[in-house]
C-alpha cells in the first residue's frame, strides 16, 4: 500500500510539473496572471485525465513488483489475499515473500517520469520567456480581447456636410516617442494616440490625408497648436511637460471643420533615488575608550540610473553659545558609476579621523542624486547621530549672576568617588583591616552625601538638617545626661556623620539664627512644588540615579567596595545621560511698548479712543462654476424646454478645460467623459443619452464643497443623511 501510494504522487506530480510549465508559458504570451493561473488548472486537469493516477489498484502494483522482483518469486498476490483461505504452504510462502518485500521496496522507486516532466517544464518557460523578451506574438492579447487595439484617429465634421462633401481620412498616422537621453530607452514609435511616456519626452506626430486639407492644428488644454506641412504629411512635435488631453482639426476644400476625438497624454514621472540603511542605530554612542568607528551599510536605487551619491557629516564642538560646526561631504567606499540602478555603497566613519574630541557630536546623512536633467531629483536619507561621551565636564556650576558660591567645601563627585573606591580596591591587600574599614565608611558617607544633593533637586527632604548643640529641658533647662546619668565619654573624639557639621568646618551655630537675607533670591528645591529644574522624562532616570546610589553606599558601609563599585559605574552612566540629553538654545527677544503721553496718563479721558473697524470685500473664488453651470444647462437640455444655442458653445468648452485639469493627474479615468464634452461641443453627439451621460459624470467629478455656517430650512437627521449618502454613491 505504500508503495501503490508513492506511484500515484509521482504519477501527480509529472501532471503538476507539465501544466506549471504550460501555466507560465501561457502567462508569458498574455501578460495575464489570471490566465496563467487558468491555464494551470486546465493543464493539471487534462494530464492527470491522460495519466489517470487514481487506477494505481494493488492488483496492478502487484503485477509490477512481481515482474520486476525477484526475490517476489511472483507470490506478491498471496498478500492480497484472506489469510484464513491459504493452506500451509501458502501461508509459508507468503511469510516469505512479506520478509522479502519488507527489506527491498523502500529501495525500490516506482515507475515515473518525473525527470521528462520536468525538462518538458523548463522548456515550456523558456519559450514563454523567449517569446515574452522578443515580443513575438504581440497581437495576442488583442486578438483574445484582454486589450483594447490602437485607435485610429477619426475625424467628424462639427457641421452639417452634403453628400457631395468628401470626408478626409486619415492613410498613415505615426506617433513617435523620444524619450530623453539619460533613461537610455531610446526612441519608440508606435500607432496608438493615447500617448504614455517619460516627464520631458518629446512626442513627434506625422498625419497623412487622402485628400487635400488645411489647417491643421493640435488642441491641447486650450491651447491650439498648427502642424507644418512636411511634402504630403503634417507634422508637429512638442514636449511632455504634464499629463492632459488633446485632439486634431482640420478643414477641407468645402472650408468645412472636422475635428477628433480627445486623446490621452500621460506623463510618467522620473521618481527621486530612494536610499535604504541597515543594520545602523539612529543614535550611536561611544565611550573615551572605545573604538571610535561607525559602519554604515546602504543600498541606492533608481527608476533609470544613479548619478552620484555621498555622505554629509557634520562634526558638534562645543556647547552653548560657543557651538562650533564643520561639514564635510564623504565618498563611499566603492565607486559609482553613472547609470547603475542598484547599488550596495559602504563606509566605516572613524570619529578619530574627523578629529573629534570627547563630548563632540557627529550629525551625518546619505545624499542621493539621479541623471534626469536638467534637474537632478535629489534623495536625502534619515539623519544619524554619534556622540563621544563627556564624563570629565563638572556637573554642578556656580550661579553667576548672584555672585554667591552655594557649594559645599567638601563635596566629591561620583567620578571621584568611583576613582577612590578603585584606589581603595588596589589597596586592600597591603593596608590593615581597621584602615580598610575606616576608608569604606569614609566613602559610604561620601556617597550618601552626593545622593542627598541630587535629591535636593528632586524636591528631597534633606537628612542633614542642622542638629541643636544643646537639649533643654523644659523644667531645669540643664542638659539631658544618658538613661544611667553618665556623660558621653566618646563625644570629643567621634565622627558625627549624622550631622551637617560632622568634619567640624564651620563653628556650631546659636539656635536662634537670623533670616537668610539670600532666601527670596535663590531656588529651594527641598520644596517639591519648586522643584522645576527637570522634566518628567528627566526626573525618573535622577531618581533611578539615587535608588542606585542606595546601593553603592550600602556595600561601602558593608566593607565591600567591590560589590558597590558596579552600581558606582550605572549611576555616573545616568548622570551622564542626563546632563547630556538635550541643549536648548533660547532666542532672546524683547517687548518694546508704545510711547504713552504722560500729560494723559490716569487722566480716565477716552476723547480720542474710537472702535477700530475694517472692511473688506472679497470675492468668492468658485474654480468650477463652468462645470456646475454645464450640469444645470444640460439638464433644460434633456427636459427638451430649451434647444442649443451658440453660446452654450462656449460653455461647455469652458466645462471641458476645467474637467481636463482636474482630471489631470489620471488622465484614463475622464476619457470618455471629456469625448463625450467634446462631442456636445463640436455638434457630434449632441443626444438625450450622451447628455445624460456627461451630466452624470460631471457630477461624479465635482469635488464636495466645504458646508458653509448658516440657517438651514427643515430638519434632517442622521439616518436620512446616510440613505441620501448611499443614494448618491449608487446612483
Amino acid at each position: 500500500m505504500k508503495f501503490n501510494r508513492r506511484w500515484q504522487l509521482m504519477a501527480y506530480l509529472e501532471a503538476a510539473l507539465i501544466a506549471l510549465g504550460f501555466g507560465v508559458l501561457v502567462y508569458f504570451l498574455l501578460n495575464s496572471l489570471l490566465s496563467g493561473l487558468l491555464a494551470f488548472v486546465v493543464g493539471l486537469l487534462v494530464v492527470a485525465l491522460i495519466k489517470q493516477p487514481w487506477k494505481l489498484n494493488l492488483n496492478r502494483t502487484s503485477l509490477y513488483i512481481d515482474a520486476h522482483v525477484k526475490e517476489a518469486s511472483f507470490s506478491t498476490g498471496l498478500l492480497l489475499l484472506p489469510e484464513n483461505t491459504l493452506s500451509n504452504l501458502a501461508k509459508l510462502q507468503r511469510c516469505r515473500v512479506s520478509n522479502e518485500l519488507k527489506k527491498r521496496l523502500g529501495t525500490i522507486t516506482p515507475p515515473n517520469k518525473i525527470r521528462q516532466a520536468a525538462l518538458v517544464m523548463f522548456a515550456l518557460i523558456a519559450v514563454g520567456f523567449a517569446v515574452h523578451k522578443l515580443e513575438l506574438f504581440s497581437k495576442v492579447d488583442s486578438i483574445l480581447g484582454n486589450t483594447s487595439t490602437p485607435e485610429e484617429i477619426q475625424f467628424v465634421a462639427t457641421d452639417t456636410v452634403t453628400r457631395q462633401t468628401i470626408i478626409p481620412k486619415i492613410i498613415e498616422q505615426a506617433i513617435t516617442v523620444y524619450y530623453p537621453t539619460y533613461t537610455r530607452q531610446g526612441t519608440k514609435t508606435s500607432i496608438d494616440p493615447n500617448v504614455k511616456a517619460v516627464t520631458n519626452s518629446r512626442i513627434q506626430w506625422v498625419l497623412q490625408f487622402d485628400h487635400l486639407v488645411s489647417q491643421v492644428s493640435m488642441e491641447r488644454m486650450g491651447e491650439t497648436i498648427p502642424l507644418t506641412k512636411v511634402e504630403n504629411t503634417y507634422q508637429i512635435e512638442v514636449s511632455l511637460i504634464e499629463s492632459g488631453f488633446y485632439n486634431f482639426t482640420f478643414t477641407n476644400e468645402d472650408g468645412t471643420v472636422f475635428t477628433s476625438d480627445l486623446f490621452a497624454l500621460e506623463a510618467i514621472p522620473d521618481n527621486h533615488p530612494e536610499v535604504e540603511i541597515f543594520g545602523l542605530p539612529q543614535y550611536s554612542y561611544f565611550d573615551a575608550s572605545d573604538a571610535k568607528k561607525v559602519e554604515l551599510q546602504s543600498t541606492i536605487s533608481d527608476d533609470f540610473g544613479i548619478s552620484d551619491a555621498y555622505i554629509i557629516a557634520t562634526v558638534s564642538k562645543g556647547s552653548g553659545e560657543s557651538v562650533k560646526f564643520r561639514e564635510e561631504k564623504l565618498k563611499f567606499h566603492e565607486q559609482i558609476t553613472k547609470g547603475q540602478k542598484k547599488i550596495k555603497v559602504t563606509r566605516s566613519l572613524d570619529l578619530n579621523i574627523l578629529k573629534m574630541e570627547v563630548g563632540d557630536e557627529l550629525y551625518f546623512y546619505i545624499e542621493a542624486f539621479d541623471e534626469k536633467e536638467p534637474k537632478h531629483n535629489v534623495t536625502r536619507s534619515e539623519t544619524y547621530f554619534a556622540v563621544i561621551k563627556d564624563t570629565v565636564t563638572e556637573l554642578f556650576v556656580v550661579e553667576g549672576t548672584l555672585g554667591v558660591d552655594q557649594m559645599p567645601d567638601y563635596f566629591r563627585s561620583q567620578r571621584q568617588l568611583i576613582i577612590d573606591t578603585e584606589k581603595l580596591i588596589k589597596d586592600k591587600p597591603t593596608i590593615p583591616t581597621k584602615e580598610f574599614k575606616f576608608r569604606s565608611n569614609e566613602l559610604g558617607f561620601d556617597q550618601k552625601a552626593l545622593r542627598l544633593k541630587y535629591g535636593q533637586f528632586m524636591g528631597d527632604e534633606s537628612e542633614m538638617e542642622e542638629v541643636p548643640s544643646e537639649i533643654i529641658t523644659e523644667a531645669s533647662g540643664e542638659e539631658e545626661n544618658h538613661e544611667d546619668g553618665e556623660e558621653d565619654l566618646l563625644k570629643g573624639y567621634s565622627h558625627d556623620h549624622d550631622g551637617d557639621n560632622e568634619h567640624n568646618l564651620v563653628p556650631a551655630q546659636k539656635s536662634e539664627e537670623a533670616e537668610d537675607p539670600l532666601h527670596d533670591y535663590l531656588h529651594n528645591h527641598d520644596n517639591p512644588e519648586e522643584s522645576t529644574l527637570f522634566e518628567e522624562s528627566l526626573k525618573t532616570k535622577l531618581r533611578k540615579a539615587l535608588s542606585i546610589m542606595w546601593d553603592a553606599e550600602l556595600y561601602l558601609r558593608l566593607y565591600e567596595p567591590e560589590k558597590s563599585l558596579p552600581f558606582q559605574y550605572d549611576a555616573l552612566k545616568l548622570i551622564q545621560e542626563i546632563k547630556n540629553s538635550a541643549r536648548i538654545y533660547v532666542h532672546r527677544i524683547g517687548f518694546d511698548p508704545p510711547p504713552i503721553k504722560e500729560e494723559s496718563r490716569l487722566t480716565g479721558s477716552i476723547k480720542d479712543v474710537g472702535n477700530f473697524r475694517k472692511n473688506k470685500s472679497m470675492e468668492v473664488v468658485q474654480p468650477f462654476k463652468a462645470m456646475e453651470d454645464a450640469v444645470a444647462r444640460l439638464e433644460t437640455l434633456i427636459s427638451g424646454n430649451s434647444i442649443f444655442k451658440e453660446k452654450d458653445k462656449v460653455l461647455f468648452t469652458a466645462a471641458g478645460i476645467e474637467l481636463a485639469r482636474l482630471a489631470i493627474e489620471n488622465p484614463g479615468e475622464y476619457l470618455q467623459l471629456l469625448q463625450g464634452l467634446k462631442g456636445i461641443e463640436n455638434n457630434t453627439q449632441r443626444t438625450i443619452s450622451n447628455y445624460k451621460f456627461v451630466q452624470k459624470g460631471v457630477l461624479s467629478a465635482l469635488p464636495q464643497t466645504k458646508q458653509l455656517p448658516g440657517s438651514k430650512m427643515g430638519y434632517a437627521d442622521e439616518i436620512n443623511s446616510l440613505f441620501l449618502k448611499q443614494l448618491e454613491t449608487y446612483d
